[in-house]
């Protein structure tokens, strides 16, 4: 099998890092998933690439050759790429799990382009960007390293938060975040960095930490978990309908600031669609329902 280019893009930054931990924080992926996507390139490639000790990582003289021609390789398909969405091509929009693929009808509706979905995990909280297999994302903030990210906020909701239906709190119509603070949370995946953090609440407990009852990497996992009786947790408001199931329930969160719903796009990229996009989807009031 030939390599894909997302493997030419981490060969690339464990080359121009010459540390996996730096190359993986720069990709935003896990460390252990770097390492072994650049064993599995090697296999595939029946060389060495990096000559690697525990205080040191270098280029072996294949790891060289690649890296000229793999920068090469990159470099031509960006200028190809941008000149295939110049030429109207379509627009990849990423967005996290499943139950939001209802959203590009929406999308399309209100931007005049034409959208191919990027479904993401929830490990990836740029949504396609950072590895650019996406020109646009539908977001949570915060994103991580901002930085690298424009955005626009298409809106602003409650938070909820789920949980059983005979839980001690199920009974009130609003919910104090205070008296959720000793409840185990049902997390995303760490790598989900500061949006895990958003949404475990960490903005409203002044420093206390959360208590972690288990993670979900799918919004089925995150059901399953509640439902089991490992942890509550906290949703968007247009997104409650999406979690409901036997024997569980959903209150409005008192005491939290509001998420903000944002469509997002790489700092580097200027082309008059993404703009053109951003600005037609905040103007046509867009407000389907979203990812998380």
């Amino acid at each position: 099998m030939d390599p894909h280019l997302r493997d030419l893009r981490y060969f690339v930054a464990v080359a121009e890092e010459l540390h996996f931990t730096n190359a993986a924080q720069r990709l935003h992926i896990a460390q252990p998933t770097l390492s072994r996507q650049i064993r599995q390139l090697e296999r595939q490639l029946d060389v060495v690439l990096f000559d690697r000790n525990q205080r040191s990582v270098a280029l072996t003289v294949a790891g060289k050759e690649l890296l000229e021609g793999a920068r090469k390789i990159l470099e031509l398909w960006e200028v190809t790429n941008v000149s295939l969405q110049e030429a109207g091509e379509v627009l990849r929009v990423g967005i996290q799990s499943a139950l939001g693929r209802g959203l590009l009808n929406d999308l399309e509706s209100a931007s005049g382009h034409r959208l191919a979905l990027h479904a993401a995990s929830w490990t990836d909280p740029s949504s396609g960007l950072a590895g650019r297999q996406a020109d646009l994302a539908l977001v949570w903030l915060p994103l991580p390293d901002p930085n690298r990210y424009r955005w626009q906020v298409l809106r602003t909701e409650p938070r909820w938060v789920l949980l059983p239906e005979n839980h001690a709190l199920a009974d009130q119509e609003a919910i104090e975040f205070g008296d959720l603070l000793d409840e185990p949370f049902i997390a995303l995946p760490s790598e989900a960095g500061a949006v895990r953090d958003f949404w475990l609440g960490n903005d409203g407990r002044n420093g206390r930490a959360p208590r972690i009852g288990a993670e979900a990497a799918t919004p089925e996992d995150k059901l399953e978990a509640v439902s089991l009786g490992l942890g509550v947790c906290l949703l968007a408001e247009n997104n409650v309908p999406m979690y409901r199931w036997p024997g569980l329930t959903a209150r409005p969160v008192a005491g939290l600031p509001p998420c903000e719903l944002a469509v997002a796009w790489r700092a580097d990229d200027s082309r008059p669609t993404i703009l053109e996009f951003a600005g037609r989807a905040v103007d046509g009031g867009f407000s389907a329902t979203s990812p998380n």
